[in-house]
């Protein structure tokens, strides 16, 4: 693949930004947190949907851009950069174009489109992630089948997390049980696999955008906090710090950028390319999160300083995937590593 966005691509990324960067400043993140006024994000969401992101992978014929994964990368790092505090990518990169698919049973295609409905997507364990700020959910792995289900025909409950602004629900009972078991959604496993790394994709470009802030903010704040006379930034264990961050976020992006080529063009090699994509942007962003959090010093721990924002959605948006063992071990048999074994401690 060519790892230069094309025109088109670098206008979308650059379109969301700007109206990112007006839309959700930090005041609008700490605002999805426990007690803020839902105002600013209802507003957020009504101009996405108006920019058409929510139903970018839709298909044209539904109402949507008709875009692939890989055109949703940039817009969706875009979103990681500003921390938004609603399940854009969720509703977005797999509940859209899942629903497309699936031929629309419930109708709510058109709702999506029209940014009438959000929906978020339970994850490992029953977490999900802004549960309590949509109107529907959508279940990928229960025994019957992904199924969509309103928030109050399942049983779960909201749940505090390190990321307050995710403001989730956790499922506590069988969702395919009762009169209330939603819509089930009749799609072959192969495209079950698919809308499962579309989830991991989304999450990687959010984890490179949210390092990519921190990085930013750290710059900032070393290049006029001043010691001994001169400023932080200028001692060379902080530079070596920020350039490692650096460039673990550079080698990233190309691969999450890969990853969303892969699933756009059903190559073989998705799975590999999905769990590397994955593998880079965490430990880029935890990496960089770390480097932001020493070079800051005592103010990157305080929830007055921004930086805790995106420090903390990294560490949620990596505690809620399937995990970095999961995506070894993917990697791995994708490219014919031998299994581990108990003899071996774990090691291949």
């Amino acid at each position: 693949m060519r790892f230069a966005l094309t025109d088109e691509q670098a206008t979308l990324r650059d379109a969301v930004d700007d109206l990112l960067t007006a839309e959700c400043p930090p005041a609008v993140v700490r605002a999805g947190w426990p007690g803020g006024d839902p105002a600013p994000l209802d507003r957020l969401w009504t101009a996405l949907a108006e920019m058409g992101l929510l139903a970018a992978a839709v298909p044209d014929a539904a109402g949507g851009l008709g875009l692939t994964e890989v055109d949703l990368v940039p817009p969706l790092t875009a979103a990681g950069y500003a921390a938004v505090p609603l399940p854009v990518a969720e509703t977005a990169a797999v509940a859209g174009p899942l629903l497309a698919a699936a031929g629309d049973p419930g109708g709510q295609l058109a709702a999506l489109v029209e940014g009438r409905c959000r929906i978020a997507v339970a994850g490992p364990g029953g977490l999900v992630p802004y549960g309590q700020r949509a109107d529907l959910l959508l279940l990928l792995t229960p025994p019957d089948g992904p199924r969509l289900v309103r928030p109050d025909g399942v049983a779960a409950t909201p749940v505090p997390t390190m990321d307050g602004s995710r403001a989730a629900l956790r499922l506590t009972g069988d969702p395919a049980v009762g009169p209330s078991a939603g819509i089930r959604l009749d799609v072959p496993a192969n495209l079950l696999a698919l809308t499962a790394d579309r989830a991991t994709l989304a999450a990687s470009a959010q984890l490179v955008g949210l390092g990519r802030r921190m990085l930013d903010l750290t710059v900032g704040h070393v290049g006029t906090r001043r010691q001994f006379g001169a400023p932080v930034g200028s001692f060379q264990a902080v530079q070596h710090q920020l350039a490692d961050a650096l460039l673990g976020l550079e080698l990233a992006a190309p691969a999450v950028l890969a990853a969303g080529w892969a699933a756009a063009t059903g190559a073989d090699s998705r799975p590999a390319d999905v769990s590397a994509g994955y593998l880079l942007a965490a430990d880029a962003a935890e990496r960089t999160a770390r480097a932001a959090l020493q070079c800051h010093g005592a103010i990157g721990y305080t929830t007055e300083y921004d930086l805790h924002l995106y420090a903390k959605r990294v560490w949620a948006i990596v505690a809620a995937t399937a995990g970095t063992d999961y995506h070894l071990d993917r990697l791995g048999t994708a490219i014919g590593l031998p299994a581990a074994t108990a003899e071996q401690g774990g090691r291949p």
